[in-house]
């Protein structure tokens, strides 16, 4: 697989999602100490222009644990964008500084002006309600862990299926595993878009929540999202939709994981911290594995 950028799910076959994922399981299988000479003297540029805690954090961990070092920003408020800066000029100072970059950005398609304008390699690291790669194979990763499988299962995709980009990544990617069946939890207004639907996907659409959690191998929680709401009526309306117990997990399958991309609001409630059930720490802790892989690979050390 040779390809300069990662910037969609879309963008990626069946065969290029195993190939990160076997990625991943290799760093895995490397000593975290005999990690850190892979990338020596190798500079990541983080260009943040939306809030970021786990994604942010993660590639900088990644980097560091493999030897090397980061630049960047969180926020544009300091640096020359507030002053009008388009991205391609951005990205044509930074990749003088930089061995790849990161970005992410509120405008849908912002990625992908940025690999346009780039020499070096670009990550999307989420554009608007669009696409969040990264977070798609961490999740896929995620989910091979804890299942031993990614076809044969049923997940609940549950909460924000409108504006959620991990949303939109994991369900055309999931869907390439074959066997996969939907189960759509969501107030009307934040459907999943039939652009995003296909005959060929095996999906149904329900607003109850407590009603699918006996029958899933994965319950996918999502944050009703303020920021990507035009109206804040709107957002109102819906933003406590869904709440999830720990006395709402009594009926589900024994091995039934629930993940989420964080960060989570009202939508789970602490006390699932404490069942064998949650999976969204873990989830956070495997994105560091998933990063490293990328990095590794879209910088040539890795094929």
């Amino acid at each position: 697989m040779k390809r300069k950028d990662l910037l969609s799910a879309q963008d990626l076959s069946l065969e290029d999602l195993q190939h990160y994922l076997d990625l991943a399981g290799r760093i895995e299988a490397i000593p975290p100490v005999d990690r850190r000479g892979l990338l020596p003297g190798k500079i990541l540029a983080t260009l943040f222009y939306e809030p970021s805690t786990r994604t942010r954090l993660s590639f900088d961990s990644a980097m560091h644990r493999l030897g090397g070092s980061v630049l960047g920003f969180s926020g544009h408020e300091a640096t020359s964008v507030s002053k009008g800066e388009t991205i391609r000029d951005t990205v044509r100072t930074v990749e003088n500084y930089a061995d790849i970059i990161v970005i992410r950005h509120p405008r849908e398609g912002s990625a992908r002006i940025a690999a346009e304008a780039a020499r070096v390699p670009v990550i999307n690291a989420g554009d608007g309600a669009n696409q969040h790669p990264t977070q798609t194979l961490l999740d896929l990763y995620t989910i091979l862990k804890f299942l031993g499988r990614l076809s044969d299962l049923r997940i609940a995709l549950v909460g924000d299926l409108k504006y959620s980009r991990t949303v939109h990544s994991l369900f055309r990617a999931l869907h390439l595993f074959g066997n996969v069946e939907f189960v759509l939890v969501s107030p009307p207004s934040l459907a999943l878009p039939d652009y995003l639907k296909s005959p060929d996907h095996r999906f149904y659409e329900t607003h109850e929540l407590e009603g699918a959690l006996g029958t899933c191998d994965i319950v996918y929680m999502t944050r009703i999202q303020r920021e990507r709401f035009p109206d804040a009526v709107d957002y109102e309306k819906v933003k406590d939709a869904y709440r999830l117990e720990a006395s709402m997990l009594e009926g589900a399958r024994p091995g039934c994981r629930v993940l989420h991309p964080l960060p989570r609001v009202n939508e789970i409630a602490p006390d699932v911290d404490s069942t064998p059930h949650s999976g969204y720490f873990e989830q956070v802790a495997y994105g560091v594995t998933v990063r490293q892989a990328i990095l590794l690979h879209h910088l040539g050390v890795w094929a």
